[in-house]
């Protein structure tokens, strides 16, 4: 079997899914279109390095870089007995990496062309050498991450959620968005790469200089990601998959199994744990002081008042961490659940109680997160009112939940994770967030987030409580959203009509 057909019927099975092939290229134009002028502004709030209009000629190489790490992940980790098996059948593994690695270059070229393209799109003006290179670099970069992270870690949710962690931390504290100069920071993956694209200077690159370090992250991350690989292939054993007892249709009994489940997935429990740790502890240490005007209520009439961004990034960071990391969550319980609720209903368990177990388990994950982040945002920020802020978060934090959980039957696991981290990227990072505009826009203010943010930011600035219309749109959305859930997944699960077996005539 040659080289060039495998990487054909690799592609060809990832591609199967049209979905796949719609979000490779409607995410990066998104991202590039939508997102790229405010994160502009960001960078200047958060004495970010490069202009406005070089750090909107690096939001290509953003895109590209998360969409092939999340498309090599599960090309790794869900062909693993695929390939571990092939490689029993005699096919060297050398060959059968290469041809995942050739796969993941192709990607890496269609999602990077889709994103300059939307670039020149959106500017009128054709991307420079630098901006072209530069993109390159980091879908090539992290396409080495996403395959590491497939051979190392085979749960769906730990793998992405910890993609997500180290993407974040690379682009949102990276030299283009923050005034960070922590010796860890940039030891991230394109720290370098961005100094490059930008023709920033740079006192930390040693002798190889930006371009060098660049040169270097990208062989180094093909080489490790090479190694992880064939030696993944080159396993010959597989752990059996753990059954997991079910018991007789119970709510109590569903809902303990399903806790079970989560239990054996620690990975999952320290990145919740870790991801808002270190992102809201981050935003606060890393945020230079000045004043930004936000729009707040005080009894009952709406006014600018200049803050601090120092002081209170940390607190508006907590919405988005929560968001992000409960839409992961609701996602995959409900795609991992599948199966095993698909069997329970065929057994006779009560398809409602099912599903009401699986969305109670969902709501307690994302309420955990939140109180990790309260916990993180109590030790540097006091909020003017704990309660009224706790409950924004919270809000936002179960509404994404319901949203990852609807993301998964709608779009599978991989472009799910996609939309999941878009939908709360694009709604609490970017219309709502504080730090970018006073007041969110008036087409803002119909989005599931708005009414959360609102309130959190409400508890968080001022000391009386002044939203009541956003509380309601907040508690309709994570009702209508509840509902959605409940009768989209209950018609998904099979209906027994009846128990009583018909007498066969004699």
């Amino acid at each position: 079997m040659s080289d060039l057909l495998l990487v054909r019927r690799f592609a060809a099975d990832y591609l199967r899914n049209g979905v796949n092939l719609l979000v490779l290229v409607v995410v990066p134009a998104v991202f590039v279109v939508v997102a790229a002028p405010a994160l502009a502004n960001a960078s200047e709030v958060l004495g970010g390095a490069g202009s406005a209009t070089a750090v909107e000629g690096v939001t290509p190489g953003w895109a590209a870089g998360f969409l092939i790490a999340v498309a090599m992940y599960f090309q790794v980790s869900t062909a693993r007995g695929a390939d571990v098996r092939l490689a029993q059948a005699g096919c060297p593994p050398w060959r059968i990496v290469a041809a995942r690695i050739g796969t993941g270059l192709l990607i890496a070229a269609g999602v990077s062309a889709v994103a300059l393209l939307a670039l020149v799109l959106r500017t009128g003006t054709w991307v420079t050498g630098r901006t072209v290179l530069g993109t390159a670099a980091f879908a090539v970069i992290y396409l080495g991450v996403g395959t590491a992270v497939g051979a190392i870690v085979t749960t769906a949710i730990n793998g992405t959620v910890l993609i997500l962690f180290i993407w974040i931390l690379d682009v949102f504290f990276g030299p283009s968005m923050s005034a960070a100069t922590q010796t860890p920071l940039r030891l991230m993956p394109t720290h370098l790469t961005t100094m490059w694209a930008l023709d920033l200077p740079t006192n930390h690159a040693a002798s190889l200089g930006n371009a060098g370090g660049m040169a270097a992250w990208v062989t180094v991350s093909l080489a490790v990601a090479t190694v992880l690989q064939l030696r993944m292939v080159g396993v010959v054993r597989q752990r059996p998959t753990p059954l997991l007892a079910r018991g007789n249709g119970r709510f109590s009994t569903d809902l303990r199994a399903g806790m079970l489940g989560l239990a054996r997935v620690p990975l999952l429990w320290g990145l919740l744990v870790v991801v808002p740790v270190v992102f809201i502890t981050l935003a606060s240490a890393v945020t230079p002081s000045g004043t930004t005007l936000i729009a707040v209520m005080e009894n009952g009439r709406s006014q600018l008042r200049p803050f601090d961004p120092a002081r209170i990034h940390g607190a508006v960071m907590a919405p988005i961490a929560v968001a992000s990391l409960a839409a992961l969550v609701g996602l995959f319980l409900a795609l991992d659940d599948r199966p095993g609720d698909r069997r329970l209903a065929l057994a006779g368990g009560g398809r409602f109680l099912i599903v009401a177990s699986r969305l109670l388990i969902v709501v307690m994950a994302a309420l955990g997160v939140t109180g990790v982040a309260l916990a993180v945002t109590g030790a540097q920020f006091t909020p003017g009112r704990w309660t009224v802020y706790a409950l924004g978060n919270a809000l936002v934090a179960v509404t994404y939940g319901l949203v990852g959980v609807l993301i998964g039957p709608v779009f599978g696991r991989v472009a799910g994770v996609f939309i999941a981290f878009l939908a709360p990227f694009l709604d609490i990072g970017i219309s709502q967030s504080p730090m970018l505009r006073g007041q969110p826009e008036r087409w803002a203010q119909f989005l599931p987030g708005y009414g959360g943010v609102r309130v959190a930011v409400d508890g968080a600035l001022t000391t009386v409580f002044d939203q009541p219309v956003a509380l309601t749109a907040a508690a309709v959305w994570a009702a209508a959203l509840a509902v959605l859930t409940l009768y989209v997944l209950v018609r998904g699960l099979p209906h027994i009509a009846g128990t009583t077996t018909a007498r066969r005539p004699r």
